[in-house]
């Protein structure tokens, strides 16, 4: 069961991933190169909360729980305790394998790793981690709400079973996808098997 979330990235996808999962529940360890750029994703979270709120979508106490379960730091070391960790930085595939390299380096061996990539190969980046039976992509799509988790190896059976109940839990969609990057599906296909 997951309940414990890493988002690495406070940008648009990474704020948005942290807060539709607080808003849902878990507790959530949020992590950028600086404290400007986490600060700036915390901003982003209070005033897509506060749209929220105006439409009536959520109470302010909603906003006020949410924010209290976000924890923020620039220490990859706060991820220890997580279930998950999403990372959601730059669409630059040598910046993500530098961040799954320095990110496994002391981390539980259960701690299950995604990345929010849209084109490129999860299967790559699977092989620089110590865990690719453990390792799946989950493109949320903007906005967050909607996402498309897929594994890197299919021939590894880890425990990606447990996302389409994170998913229900923040009442997103998802869908099984191969390791394809999604620029080279046609959208449409992708849009219509996302209920």
């Amino acid at each position: 069961m997951i309940k414990r979330i890493g988002v690495i990235g406070a940008g648009q996808m990474g704020s948005g991933i942290a807060h539709v999962c607080a808003l849902k529940g878990f507790d959530i360890r949020l992590m950028d190169v600086d404290q400007p750029h986490i600060n700036s994703g915390i901003e982003n979270i209070g005033r897509n909360m506060d749209r929220q709120i105006g439409r009536g979508m959520i109470r302010p106490e909603d906003k006020d729980a949410a924010l209290r379960r976000i924890t923020t730091s620039t220490d990859y070391k706060q991820f220890a305790d997580c279930d998950l960790i999403v990372e959601a930085a730059t669409e630059n595939e040598q910046v993500k394998r530098e961040i799954f390299k320095r990110l496994c380096e002391g981390l539980p061996p259960n701690v299950l790793l995604a990345t929010n990539t849209s084109s490129i190969s999860v299967t790559r980046l699977a092989s620089v981690t110590d865990r690719p039976g453990k390792f799946m992509g989950m493109h949320f799509m903007n906005p967050v709400p909607l996402m498309e988790p897929g594994r890197a190896d299919p021939r590894h059976r880890h425990r990606g079973r447990d996302l389409p109940h994170g998913a229900r839990r923040r009442r997103s969609s998802s869908t099984r996808s191969r390791s394809t990057p999604r620029i080279f599906r046609p959208s449409s296909s992708t849009a219509s098997c996302c209920r």
